[in-house]
């Protein structure tokens, strides 16, 4: 099973939190973070990223149903 992951680039602020959390599945590319790959494997560590985001830039879907961040 996978899920999608984006970044919003325009709520990002940068924080870098993602990238220092999960290095494998998110990367700072100057001011914002990107996903390395849009789909990642299912993974609770990547909903609590989602979670801990400052900005709540970090979309998680499964099948088209958002699961994170969660509420």
């Amino acid at each position: 099973m996978s899920w999608d992951v984006k970044v919003d680039e325009h709520t990002c602020i940068g924080s870098g939190m993602c990238a220092a959390l999960m290095p494998e599945v998110f990367t700072l590319d100057g001011a914002v973070a990107h996903p390395v790959t849009p789909s990642v494997e299912a993974d609770e560590t990547v909903l609590d990223v989602a979670d801990s985001c400052p900005a709540m830039a970090i979309t998680v879907t499964d099948g088209g149903r958002e699961i994170g961040p969660r509420p």
